[in-house]
């Protein structure tokens, strides 16, 4: 008999991996062995994603976006590699932007996909919730996305490390957490109806 449980997708975990431990990783990467193997590195990790998409369907949006984003970073390292290696915060924060603002124009927005696998009888009222919540991601890509700009540009590479490894997370971690309150408080209330 087989299992009906999702097996791991080794492409999307080596991502978001890489995405996690990237600011930390070019930090030191930079510091030992220059710029060009840590782009070089993050180009590849990129294309192969690409190449070998997800085992579960991937929006084309996330595709296109994430070619974007290898694209940038090939302009960008021609120019100056160490601002390339800088800069993959910044052009994630745009590709999520852009990813989560499309499903905006072409519904179901970003969250209202992510709510429909544990509840895919979704009523108006959450439907109405997970699109708020889309614009909430969407002003936290941009703030982040600018905070990462300016780390990028201004910062020293230990203040580009931390925001980027360390501090953003833990405001997205707040932001989830927040809206996980808020979701639980925005149900008690309508059961209550």
């Amino acid at each position: 008999m087989r299992s009906s449980a999702k097996r791991p997708d080794p492409g999307a975990a080596l991502l978001a991996i890489t995405t996690i431990l990237f600011p930390v990783l070019a930090a030191v990467g930079i510091h030992w062995l220059g710029p060009w193997p840590i782009v070089v590195a993050l180009i590849v990790v990129l294309s192969l994603r690409i190449v070998f998409p997800a085992s579960s369907a991937v929006p084309a949006a996330m595709t296109g976006a994430l070619i974007a984003v290898v694209v940038c970073e090939i302009a960008v390292s021609f120019y100056d590699p160490e601002l390339a290696a800088r800069l993959y915060p910044v052009f994630m924060n745009l590709m999520m932007l852009v990813s989560f603002a499309v499903t905006l124009w072409k519904p179901p927005s970003m969250i209202e996909r992510f709510a429909r696998i544990t509840d895919p009888d979704l009523d108006a009222h959450g439907v109405g919730y997970t699109r708020k919540v889309t614009w909430v991601w969407i002003g936290f890509f941009m703030l982040n996305g600018s905070m990462a700009l300016w780390t990028a540009l201004y910062g020293t590479l230990l203040q580009w490390s931390a925001y980027n490894g360390a501090v953003s997370y833990g405001l997205a971690g707040v932001l989830m957490a927040g809206e996980y309150a808020i979701r639980r408080i925005v149900r008690h209330k309508k059961a209550q109806i």
